[in-house]
């Protein structure tokens, strides 16, 4: 049996879904309009998502939203809250006013970031369980689940397409890629995931990773980009400054069970040195993970090298 892909350009990037399976068409069918529910109902840049319906809200009344909204914004605001907001949820005004990797993106003033501050305490999402309902108490205030979302579709594409009996296949969201079972196409059964070069153009590859049903997800500087003479601004921003996050990281990659659990620890472990960032992955056990520096270097967690390949 061969492999059938759907390639969807959808959330900013080109999606790649490709399983084994004798039906695959009628599945990929129902995943891509998955993808569609999803983008329609959390995207921070349609005006008419169930999100930005929770936006326009803020500092008026609370909103029920479905519960699947519900639980990634509760588990966004907690994992938030226990990383000192190194993943923040409640970052959407500052996004929304550099707009890096849009046409509109500039260098804010001090003083509009100093405002915009004022809105981003994970403290200011109140939910209500019960009733199922996200309240933004400041007006102004916008959540952007742009950090957690791709990992949280990935992982239900994935649970989706096991429970149809898919057992080999392989899902791209643009960063975040997730291995169905073993490759048919390989004699050692592994997926192949290529690692980009950050400081080279896209197609560039510096690695290669041997993965098998799991998560690789990754996050550089290169993704988006605003360039003021020879300043460069990436799009992750560190929400004590209100600038993007400054060290020595180009890229950081994270090999994991979940998506969800790379896109957190990806957001989370690019504030740090790219030597913190090793020493934390050499010590948590259900997470393996690569840098590449802003020189060049590359460094592999000890328990993730037997499966890396260099290229250059």
């Amino acid at each position: 049996m061969s492999l059938k892909t759907r390639v969807l350009e959808m959330m900013g990037t080109v999606i790649t879904l490709s399983i084994e399976h004798p039906q695959a068409q009628l599945l990929l069918d129902y995943a891509q309009s998955m993808l569609e529910d999803f983008q329609q109902r959390f995207s921070a840049n349609q005006n008419d998502s169930d999100l930005m319906k929770v936006n326009a809200q803020a500092g008026i009344k609370p909103i029920k939203v479905l519960p699947d909204l519900y639980e990634l914004i509760k588990k966004g605001r907690d994992m938030g809250i226990s990383s000192h907001s190194k993943l923040n949820i409640a970052i959407g005004p500052l996004i929304k006013l550099w707009h890096v990797g849009f046409q509109d993106a500039r260098v804010p003033t001090d003083n509009e970031i100093a405002e915009r501050l004022s809105l981003i305490n994970l403290e200011d999402i109140q939910l209500d369980d019960e009733n199922q309902t996200v309240f933004l108490k400041k007006k102004g205030m916008e959540i952007d689940l742009g950090a957690l979302a791709k990992g949280y579709f990935a992982d239900e594409l994935k649970r989706y397409f096991k429970t149809q009996g898919v057992r080999s296949g392989f899902i791209d969201l643009g960063g975040n890629v997730l291995t169905l079972g073993s490759s048919s196409k390989n004699p050692e059964g592994v997926w192949n995931v290529g690692i980009q070069n950050p400081l080279k153009k896209r197609g560039n590859l510096v690695a290669v990773i041997k993965n098998c049903d799991q998560s690789v997800v990754t996050s550089g500087i290169y993704e988006r980009v605003l360039k003021i003479g020879e300043k460069q601004y990436h799009h992750i921003f560190d929400s004590q400054t209100g600038y993007p996050v400054e060290n020595d990281v180009a890229s950081l990659t994270i090999v994991s069970d979940q998506s969800l659990d790379g896109e957190f620890w990806t957001t989370i472990l690019f504030h740090e040195s790219s030597r913190k960032i090793l020493n934390w992955l050499n010590q948590m056990p259900q997470v393996e993970g690569l840098v590449i520096t802003r020189t060049n270097e590359i460094l592999i967690s000890e328990k993730l090298k037997p499966y890396v390949t260099l290229l250059e």
